[in-house]
């Protein structure tokens, strides 16, 4: 991809081959990463996101993260230059293997990337899809480079002219997005999925929570039937580079088949339109979050 920054284990690749053939990330998609934003060359949340991968390696029984080494490679990436706002992303893999699921025993791969893009919008629209969530499944809580089924669930949604998918649990409780947490507003009370529904715990999630409160907004984890979307009064998603993004029209994909087959039925709700901006909390929720992330780049 033109204009990506790459970084592989201690030196910065500009062309020709950057990874081996047997990694375990690419073969079995063993590994972990982190996204954050970079706004005037510095990266957001990093101690958050580095807190998180920590956590996501505990979970795959790989070792602690090396942050010095890391850290190593975020610098190399952005002193190739200028980065006003842009997307940095990190990953460890569990290094060469076999070509199934067993471990070689070794160093880990590390790898950093980073791209400058647009500012995003501050609202979107959103599809419902037919697919689930495990809230059961080995990787709950981790955020895992196994990202196949979030590329079909988001092409599906493309499809109907959204930018985001939202999932259901395998309960039929509103889970996540495929790179978002949501949120769901009802009169004066904001209520996000809880981590026991099954979505990944997002740094965006957890200090628009905090703020959100600090600064008096009525905010709460819940578990919550997917139907909530047919009754809210205003939607968000949230990201590390969409920060808080409201969503103005949601779709529903149709029913879809498995490669197995079977027929997976159409989300129980209803296509439906919140308007054509963000909603009054939404637009509270974003000036918080910006005017805080601003003052604590690093909080």
């Amino acid at each position: 991809m033109p204009g990506v920054r790459v970084w592989v284990d201690g030196r910065l690749v500009e062309e020709g081959p950057s990874f081996d053939a047997l990694d375990h990330g690419i073969t079995v998609g063993d590994g972990v990463f982190e996204t954050a934003k970079v706004v005037d060359g510095q990266v957001f949340a990093r101690d958050r996101h580095h807190d998180r991968m920590d956590a996501s390696l505990a979970a795959l029984r790989l070792p602690p993260l090396d942050r010095a080494r890391m850290d190593e490679g975020i610098a190399a990436v952005l002193g190739v230059g200028p980065l006003p706002f842009g997307r940095l992303r990190w990953t460890v893999t569990a290094g060469p293997g076999p070509l199934g699921s067993d471990r070689l025993p070794g160093a880990a791969t590390y790898l950093v990337t980073a791209v400058a893009q647009d500012r995003p919008p501050s609202s979107t629209s959103v599809a419902v899809v037919p697919w689930t969530r495990n809230e059961r499944g080995a990787l709950v809580g981790v955020k895992s480079t196994s990202y196949a089924e979030n590329v079909v669930a988001l092409a599906a949604a493309k499809r109907m002219g959204a930018t985001e998918a939202l999932l259901a649990n395998t309960a039929g409780e509103l889970c996540e997005g495929t790179g978002s947490n949501v949120f769901v507003v009802r009169g004066d009370r904001i209520t996000t999925p809880a981590l026991e529904s099954g979505p990944l715990a997002g740094v965006t999630r957890a200090l628009a929570i905090r703020w959100l409160r600090e600064e008096g907004m009525d905010v709460a984890e819940d578990r919550l039937p997917l139907s909530v979307l047919d009754e809210a009064d205003e939607v968000w998603i949230t990201s590390s580079v969409r920060d808080i993004c409201a969503v103005t029209r949601i779709e529903v994909a149709p029913a879809a088949r498995t490669a197995a087959g079977t027929t997976l039925a159409a989300p129980a709700v209803s296509a439906r339109t919140l308007g054509d901006g963000p909603g009054p909390l939404a637009r509270a929720a974003q000036e918080i979050f910006a005017r805080r992330a601003a003052a604590e780049p690093n909080p």
